[in-house]
């Protein structure tokens, strides 16, 4: 959701269309949205009905609002047959595939040169759409995987599989099998990342565009204000508190992130966060939600199973950890406040927390029903759309009040020329939030078919389970490198497979060698190969999470899926403390329990401290550096190495601490 109704700050954003232009945009967003609807709460379609035909507006209205040489420059003759072209190329993608499904299912593996032709087509469509509405990254991730897919000694281009290192050498593969993989097969454009993107993405950006259009972003604007504007980076703070209570039951990151992010994404951004940090906060926090108990996006059943441990046991000793990785996101959103000079605001400047309740306290009727069915386990894309019309159904009759018995009492009598005017002027700002709506999901959702064809490339070259193999191999009995492999291997597994089915496959080709070759502890083993699993939502260039934050956000996908993974590091370091001080997980002594506590939060912060370079006030780089060996010896299972780098690390944490001060008496 942007603010102030904008559209989403991607490349093209403000380019001049004529008014033709502007009225089929229009026309294609409001049937984009309907559609959307109709699919979410009336009459659920098949997995490729669904995902083709959402591909294809999303691209229709890509084409329409960025043209092809830029925003600065008129479309011109040229420029409008080219975008024509393109825009043809997105009906039949979509109208291909839909028109003629029952047909290609039954040819499965034996394509038609059509088939192959619209494949074609529709491949190389997403990637100029991609290009348009994400930016050039993206589209040339792309097309280097679609190379990658030709290299090889059956492939299209055999002499570039002798430039790959023999790692990465595969058969190589054809036109026709690349195009089947890409277009006519579950796990190309049509995969994973777009079916997240076409179901309850869309429809909680959508909710987040109502929410502008009906005023109650304001009104949670003006909440959070009451309720925390006195501290630094106040509503980014609950964001991360928000996020940890929401994601614990939602079971998946990315509802998480358009659930609470239509809400606490816009706060941070009116607070002075930028869109792509606002949208990265959310994302980072609401990965986390994952790996906070009691559901752990399912996982806590999983490994409950795996292990052969009571559930209730596997949850108790998740809490701890968990506390660690938000304590860690909260202290990057107070870092960035400090840093960016975010000051509290005085009391006399904030709206009285009385009055604005008294003023808009039914927007919280959406949020309450949205909350309840998520707990009642309805499907996020079901939840949206009953979030959609409460929200409507509370402006309705919060205008009605206000028309029948409010305006009478000022002077305004009520007649039928100003109820049809209303009827009227209600009618529009409906189709203004669908428009916006629409809009505002277009970078998000070319981001996502884009990561389509690099999920395609790693299911059919293998590539994904070559690496869980070998990194194994590679690490050479060092535990260390065993762990940064099994982190590369979560992360390209977590590029084509949900969460939890990335964490049952690496389990189960790595599982084995952590617990009997590097005596690393079932459970720890369970744990951390679970928290790695997470990776692919905060992690460029898959950063489902953090595409679905700059969605809501009106930013970059690719710049917010960075600071996503930024603020998620202790994703990468709270596993690594599992490992080698295993006591936080399995018990042991009360007294060292205590100390493996404290240095393990003394080393967060000093992370965090030292990667943005402020904590009080500005850290110099010397002490940064100074930091970082400190840091490695905390996790290093030797008591004297603790003690140094604790030593050290409270030092360092303490004389920044005095800087500060003394400043502030300079300043004074």
């Amino acid at each position: 959701m942007s603010e102030a109704g904008s559209s989403p700050i991607v490349p093209g954003s403000q380019a001049p269309h004529s008014r033709p232009v502007l009225w089929l945009i229009s026309l294609v967003a409001v049937a984009l949205s309907l559609f959307q609807l109709y699919s979410a709460g009336i009459q659920p379609l098949g997995l490729f009905y669904q995902r083709s035909i959402h591909l294809a507006l999303i691209m229709m209205l890509a084409f329409l609002m960025f043209p092809v040489f830029g925003p600065r420059h008129k479309r011109g003759a040229v420029g409008g047959l080219i975008d024509l072209a393109f825009f043809a190329g997105a009906v039949i993608t979509g109208g291909y595939m839909t028109l003629y499904l029952d047909d290609i299912i039954n040819r499965a593996g034996f394509w038609s040169q059509t088939d192959i032709t619209v494949g074609i087509i529709a491949t190389v469509t997403a990637l100029e759409a991609s290009r348009r509405a994400v930016g050039f990254g993206m589209t040339v991730i792309g097309v280097l995987a679609i190379l990658y897919a030709f290299a090889g000694p059956r492939g299209e281009l055999p002499w570039l599989g002798e430039w790959l290192p023999g790692i990465l050498e595969h058969r190589g593969y054809g036109l026709d099998r690349l195009v089947g993989q890409l277009y006519l097969g579950q796990e190309g454009i049509f995969g994973l990342p777009m079916g997240v993107a076409a179901t309850y993405i869309f429809i909680f950006v959508l909710f987040g565009a109502f929410l502008e259009i009906t005023g109650a972003g304001k009104f949670f604007i003006d909440l959070a204000y009451a309720a925390t504007g006195r501290q630094r980076g106040g509503p980014a703070k609950a964001a991360v508190i928000a996020s940890a209570g929401m994601g614990s039951i939602s079971g998946s990151a990315i509802a998480n992130v358009v659930t609470t992010g239509a809400f606490t994404i816009p706060l941070m951004k009116r607070l002075g966060y930028k869109p792509h940090q606002a949208g990265g906060i959310e994302a980072a926090a609401s990965t986390g939600g994952q790996i906070m108990p009691p559901l752990m996006g399912a996982g806590a059943f999983l490994i409950a199973e795996y292990t052969r441990m009571p559930y209730l046991d596997v949850v108790k000793v998740s809490i701890l950890p968990a506390i660690m990785y938000f304590g860690t996101v909260y202290l990057f959103v107070h870092i960035i406040a400090l840093k960016q000079g975010m000051q509290g605001m005085a009391r006399s400047e904030l709206p009285q927390l009385r009055d604005v309740m008294a003023a808009g306290w039914h927007f919280l009727l959406p949020l309450a029903v949205l909350v309840w069915l998520l707990v009642m386990n309805m499907s996020p894309m079901r939840v949206g759309y009953y979030a959609i019309l409460t929200m409507l159904a509370v402006a309705a009759l919060r205008f009605a009040v206000w028309f029948f018995f409010v305006a009478p009492r000022r002077g305004e009598p009520v007649t039928g020329a100003a109820l049809v005017q209303a009827l009227k002027q209600g009618g529009l700002k409906v189709i203004e939030g669908l428009e916006l709506g629409a809009r505002n999901a277009v970078a998000v959702s070319m981001a996502c078919a884009v990561a389509g064809i690099i999920v395609g490339v790693v299911g059919l070259t293998g590539l994904g389970l070559k690496f869980s193999a070998m990194m194994m191999a590679f690490s050479d009995g060092n535990l260390l490198l065993a762990l940064v492999m099994v982190l590369l291997a979560s992360l390209v597994l977590g590029m084509g497979l949900p969460v939890t089915a990335s964490y049952i496959v690496l389990i189960v080709l790595v599982g084995p060698a952590l617990t009997s070759e590097f005596g690393v502890p079932l459970l720890i083993a369970h744990l951390v190969v679970f928290w790695y699993s997470q990776d692919s939502n905060v992690t460029p260039p898959i950063a489902l999470a953090g595409f679905a934050g700059a969605a809501i956000a009106g930013a970059k996908p690719m710049d917010t899926g960075f600071q996503a993974w930024k603020f998620a590091k202790g994703l990468y370091l709270i596993p690594l403390f599992m490992v080698f001080n295993p006591e936080i997980i399995m018990g042991g002594p009360l007294p060292l329990l205590v100390w493996t506590t404290l240095t393990a939060f003394l080393a967060l912060a000093a992370f965090a401290a030292a990667l943005e370079g402020y904590l009080f006030t500005r850290m110099s780089a010397p002490v940064r550096l100074v930091l970082l060996p400190a840091i490695v010896g905390v996790f290093y299972p030797s008591l004297i190495a603790e003690a140094a780098g604790a030593a050290v690390m409270a030092l360092a944490l303490v004389g920044n601490w005095i800087a500060s001060r003394r400043e502030a008496a300079v300043a004074g």
